[in-house]
């Protein structure tokens, strides 16, 4: 499945950066998460964030998102028509409305409400209208709403969650919650999907199904992907390109080949496989 698809991908190769990051630089007090980090993400890639643990990967995405302001260091976002937006400069709600939508690596959703509700709030950054209008359910107002509920509709079906779309999310089975979460972040639209461990919890065959999930996300709704995961076999099937992190830091790039012959890579890997068992025979 992944050599067939980066041989697509590579027909097809991206015009340019989409996001750019420049010297960004992460503190948590005496802890660096980030330090001087520049990379690109390129416009209709599926890249690949790894690294061991810690190496500052859900930071970055942290960083983008604008859930975290880095100390030092710029983030742009290519937008259409030529124009540019300095995402490390905005908040949220600002980065959502330009089309970056994200996952959690923790599930984020409203456990109470129904998997429809939890879609439709995934378009609120579209939302508009006034009091009177929203109130009273008038005119222009009725129109976005339907017109809402048709895009949600639509993500439903794409997802294959029609048969739970009525179901409260708190009842759903795991793998389906990781489904849901995916599906109300493309429920917004977005130009850029950032996946922070979406196979995280799951099994061998429900890890089949994620997968899946984000190569169709990706070449059927043309989404510039983002993707953490910790399971390398799975990175290295679906991605294009991958970016290894450690200490914040950038040591390699690459396709997953390349990054899987790495001897920076490979030596990160097995260098903290080292410290945990000697960190586990001296315990």
């Amino acid at each position: 499945m992944g050599a067939a698809r980066r041989d697509r991908a590579d027909e097809a190769a991206p015009a340019g950066p989409v996001l750019r990051l420049r010297d960004l630089t992460l503190r948590f007090g005496g802890v660096t998460a980030l330090a001087g980090l520049s990379m690109d993400v390129r416009r209709g890639e599926l890249l690949a964030l790894i690294g061991p643990n810690g190496a500052g990967k859900t930071s970055v995405l942290n960083c983008v998102s604008g859930l975290y302001r880095a100390q030092e260091g710029t983030i742009t976002l290519a937008g259409s028509g030529g124009a540019n937006h300095a995402l490390h400069r905005l908040p949220p709600h600002r980065i959502a409305a330009l089309g970056v939508a994200r996952t959690f690596q923790n599930i984020e959703l409203f456990k109470h409400m129904t998997v429809l509700e939890n879609l439709m709030l995934g378009r609120h950054v579209h939302m508009r209208g006034g009091v009177l209008s929203g109130g009273l359910y008038l005119g222009r107002q009725r129109r976005r709403e339907i017109e809402h509920r048709r895009h949600v509709e639509e993500v439903i079906d794409f997802m294959n969650l029609e048969p739970l779309r009525g179901a409260e999310v708190g009842n759903l089975a795991y793998g389906n919650q990781r489904l849901v979460e995916m599906a109300r972040a493309l429920a917004l639209d977005p130009a850029i999907l950032l996946l922070d461990e979406p196979t995280a919890g799951m099994n061998a065959e429900e890890k089949e199904s994620m997968a899946r999930f984000i190569l169709d996300v990706h070449e059927e709704r043309g989404i510039t992907v983002v993707v953490i995961d910790h399971d390398i076999d799975v990175i290295m099937d679906i991605s294009d390109r991958v970016v290894v992190l450690d200490f914040g830091r950038k040591i390699a790039e690459g396709t997953p080949d390349e990054v899987r012959r790495d001897p920076a890579v490979i030596d990160a890997y097995l260098g903290h496989a080292r410290e945990e068992a000697a960190v586990g025979a001296g315990a």
